[in-house]
């Protein structure tokens, strides 16, 4: 039960107590500190809870936070931190209902869906904050998870969001149970718990890995966590007990236990291939290596039919990876770098000679190892499925981000395997220590090669030697002019994409110095232009004069909810359904102060209406200045009648007449047709001396603690004054408020919305745009050595030295906050002769061709939260390409290899007709 206060806020009953509630703002400065507190002392054990976005979002909303923004988030050096709360619109009771999973037994033990992701699905709070919400808001149903540490190289502490799910079957009945564990529990207590449920003893009891519903291998009771197996979510597990040999079921009758083969080691690295039947081979890897060069490198005499060293007329290549719970983002990494035809033959011989295991940048050669054997198993003979399980082990210990069953980004994994696989497999042993020297002014070759010998006296491996490249990058002062020049390596090119579909924006400008009625302008921006781009275009639009600027503003429930003032900030961020307002301000040199006029109801409840308005005041000392300054904003809005009495009024007082601006007012308000009201409505004793004195009240920066103004009220200047203005009769009767009702979207959609055409951009447009001189970011200032200060640089790249193996990948993918936007561009990009010589400014031709084939693709189709990766690549050993989507693997026409899910794309040099660099070590591309 609650009972409404006279300021609006809930009295909430409890057990027959009356508790009061904190206001909007209290409460969001209770719960930080909370937060605060519980992250400084985090612990492993400690209890977080998951709780819907949806609702978490509202009360975001309620106490005055940027919607989306990361919880909690302190962000009081930005003008945005000072968003009013909407006191209004306090949430309902906690609801997460819509994370969880629906129907059947979850009842009584929530689960979480699969498929959702932190920030636009859930967010984590911890347990004090948990408690707090709940007690003053009630819902749920509770979803608490524990904090685990995970990772082997650097240890890490998170939310286990999603604990491993197991089917638990018992060989005696087929009788199934869902258990549900941390990774942290061990096998050992994974015995315990199985037995105190089956009444069991753990010296009768065998546990099976029944991955894919056959065994696999015994699991032995031990402190090796669970997270440390093979085990995966949602897979089965086999419970065996044995009485003097023999099983039993499940009402005591024996039975015969049938013994099975162990399943056998997968790979050694000098070992043959295991068959998808899990038979040897009988080759040795050198032979494996040889039949795999007689396809790739052209056929020696041993007669074997490609790359497959089994039966003949079996293609190998061609087994798909499954998906062990959204790991598709992973699966499409692979199996392009599988199809990378360098590491094929590289992999596929005896490499163990070149593992580093002491190097403190890598993982033990482990990763490489690991990366090996299932490469060999995926270029065994056959096309059964592989599960990459201990793969996925081995990423969850060596890099925790992708540890979990949710969706990732796979050219963050492939960044991460490539400079992993390197690492790992680093012919350097001992790194010298080398310090770059500036280029001053010395040829850029030399330098070049400088760089290049210096970075390869540190870094010598198989992925230095065909997946790096180096660009030039080109730094200068904007102060001084100083020149810094340096050659980076890069094994990837992150190219953005150049938007050239434009959309339609509807924004309101208001004059701030009450100089004019507002007005919306439609203007036309690229879709994925930034702030700068609208602000510029509406400028144009209003003939904006050379002593003005626009202030854009966002409006949300008649207040500014945040002020668009980053040049920068992307307007896809920007919803077609909200409502954007431009305030027209004169530039004033030195501080000026910001008064933000919020407009209310004069009754009971006091709600907002209207939209706000924005001028800006060179000095203030009292009230009068408030009232001078809202009497002249709202000047536009004066009904005719009024005008022409005030007129008469005044010119009857001292003579004088009204301004230009008030004749213009009176001639505008009487081709509208302004309703009448009589001078003995209005009253002479309203009058001040800026016009008619309003009831205002000054709120503080977060607009609350509303406090009456009065003439000689002293006023605390600051960067920013908000104040209320409260409308009576009298003001309705005064001023037309109709001016500031009713905003119009951004974008107004409908059924006769013109839809906008999918736009289509080529591969060369995005280099381009990637090459392209532009001034660094506010938050990626260089330090100028010649200034001895931070400056915000022009940066121009250039690309230097190619690779034999070159990777681009397109930056579909945009982040502000917690906010994430996927762009469906189509990019035309060649899959033959990619000719790339007109961008390499280097000199030299030694290391050869500059002209590419496309050999793989990465995939990403639909949304960020519910998306699909998939790959297409090409087979090293003939021209036909296929797709590969998880499990399974189809043929594919070259012609359907171009589509607006390409994400990554993979190139290969082709060999040069003088007989360059590549030759031998690329192997063969067909044209």
């Amino acid at each position: 039960m609650t009972i409404p206060d006279s300021s609006g806020y809930n009295y909430m009953m409890e057990n027959g107590s009356i508790e009061l509630p904190c206001k909007p703002e209290e409460e969001k400065r209770i719960v930080r500190e909370l937060n605060d507190k519980a992250e400084s002392n985090l612990r492993e054990g400690d209890l977080y809870y998951v709780i819907s976005s949806k609702w978490f979002m509202a009360w975001q909303r309620y106490t005055g936070q940027v919607e989306g923004s990361y919880p909690f988030e302190d962000r009081s050096d930005e003008t945005q931190s000072l968003l009013p709360s909407n006191s209004d619109y306090r949430p309902g009771m906690i609801d997460n209902t819509d994370i969880i999973v629906t129907g059947g037994d979850k009842d009584d033990d929530p689960q979480i869906v699969m498929v959702l992701n932190e920030g636009p699905d859930y967010v984590l709070i911890p347990q004090e904050v948990w408690e707090k919400l709940h007690k003053w808001y009630k819902g749920g149903p509770a979803l608490p998870r524990k904090v685990i540490s995970v990772g082997d190289k650097q240890k890490q502490l998170v939310v286990e969001v999603f604990p491993l799910c197991f089917r638990l079957i018992d060989s005696r009945d087929q009788s199934e149970r869902t258990l549900r564990l941390s990774k942290k529990v061990t096998l050992h207590d994974l015995y315990v718990k199985v037995c105190h449920l089956k009444g069991l003893s753990l010296d009768e009891v065998h546990i099976w890995d029944y991955f894919g519903e056959r065994k696999q291998s015994i699991l032995t009771p031990s402190s090796q966590f669970l997270g440390e197996t093979n085990l995966q979510m949602n897979q089965s597990i086999l419970l065996e007990v044995r009485t003097n040999g023999y099983g039993m079921d499940s009402t005591g009758n024996g039975l015969a236990l049938v013994p099975v083969e162990p399943a056998r080691s997968p790979f050694s690295i000098a070992g043959g291939p295991t068959m998808s039947n899990g038979n040897s081979t009988g080759f040795s890897s050198n032979t494996y290596h040889q039949s795999i060069a007689s396809s790739t490198f052209g056929n020696l005499e041993d007669g074997h039919d490609g790359l497959n060293p089994g039966t003949r007329g079996e293609r190998a290549g061609l087994a798909g990876l499954q998906n062990l719970g959204n790991t598709c983002f992973m699966n499409s990494a692979v199996q392009c770098l599988v199809h990378t035809a360098p590491l094929v033959e590289y992999f596929l011989q005896d490499y163990s000679e070149e593992i580093n295991r002491e190097n403190p940048l890598g993982l033990r050669g482990e990763l490489a190892v690991s990366f090996g054997e299932l490469l060999r198993k995926l270029w065994s003979s056959g096309r059964s499925p592989v599960a990459p399980r201990a793969f996925k082990g081995k990423l969850a210990r060596f890099a925790p981000q992708f540890s979990g069953y949710n969706q990732h980004d796979a050219q963050e994994l492939l960044s991460f395997l490539l400079d992993g696989l390197h690492e790992d497999l680093n012919r350097v042993a001992d790194k010298p220590y080398i310090e770059t020297k500036d280029s001053d002014g010395r040829p850029d070759e030399e330098v070049a090669d400088e760089f290049w010998r210096y970075f390869k006296a540190r870094n010598d491996s198989i992925i230095i030697d065909i997946c790096e490249g180096q660009y030039k990058s080109t730094l200068v002062c904007p102060v001084c002019s100083k020149i810094s020049i340096t050659f980076d390596p890069f094994n990837c090119l992150s190219l953005p994409l150049p938007s050239t579909a434009t959309r339609s924006m509807t924004v309101t400008v208001f004059y701030g110095d009450g100089s004019g009625l507002p007005m919306p302008f439609t203007v036309t921006v690229l879709k994925q232009g930034c702030c700068k781009d609208l602000n510029q275009a509406l400028a144009i639009a209003c003939c904006l004069r050379s002593d003005e600027y626009l202030l854009l503003a966002e409006v949300y429930e008649h207040r500014v909810y945040r002020y668009l003032e980053k040049p920068s900030e992307p307007l896809a961020t920007t919803k077609d359904d909200e409502h954007i307002v431009a305030y027209r301000l004169p530039k004033k040199e030195g501080n000026s102060i910001r008064l933000e006029i919020s407009h209310r109801y004069e009754d009971i409840e006091r709600k907002l209406f209207l939209t706000p308005l924005v001028t800006i005041l060179e000095d203030i000392q009292s009230g009068d200045d408030i009232d001078l300054a809202v009497s002249r904003v709202l000047s536009p809005l004066r009904k005719k009648t009024f005008v022409a009495t005030l007129r008469s009024h005044q010119s009857g007082q001292n003579g004088s007449d009204m301004n230009a601006m008030e004749e213009e007012t009176i001639s505008s308000h009487a081709q509208q047709g302004q309703a009448i009201c009589s001078i003995e409505e209005i009253g002479p004793q309203a009058m001040s001396s800026g016009g008619w004195s309003f009831r205002l009240c000054i709120t503080d920066d977060k607009g609350y603690g509303c406090r009456p103004i009065a003439k000689d009220t002293p006023i605390k200047a600051g960067p920013v004054i908000k104040v209320m203005l409260d409308w009576t009769d009298k003001e309705h009767e005064l001023y037309d408020s109709s001016y500031l009702k009713d905003l119009p979207e951004v974008h107004k959609s409908g059924i006769l919305a013109k839809k906008t055409k999918q736009e289509a951009i080529s591969l060369f447009s995005c280099l381009d745009a990637f090459l392209k001189e532009e001034p660094l970011g506010p938050d990626d200032m260089w330090y100028c050595p010649r200034c001895k200060e931070f400056r915000q640089a022009s940066k121009k790249l250039d690309l230097w030295r190619l690779p034999d193996v070159l990777v681009f990948h397109l930056k579909r993918f945009s982040y502000s906050r917690w906010l994430k936007n996927k762009l469906d561009t189509f990019v035309n990009f060649p899959i033959h002769n990619l000719d790339l010589n007109k961008y390499v400014r280097s000199k030299g031709a030694s290391e050869g061709s500059h002209v590419y084939e496309l050999y793989a693709v990465s995939n990403h189709y639909g949304g960020l939260a519910g998306g699909h990766y998939s790959a297409y690549c090409k087979l090293i050993d003939e021209n036909k390409w296929y797709h590969f989507d998880d499990s399974h693997v189809s043929p594919v026409n070259e012609s359907e290899i171009k589509t607006s899910a390409a994400y990554v794309l993979f190139y290969q040099r082709v060999k040069s007709n003088s007989g360059g660099a590549v030759g031998e070590a690329s192997g063969h591309m067909a044209s």
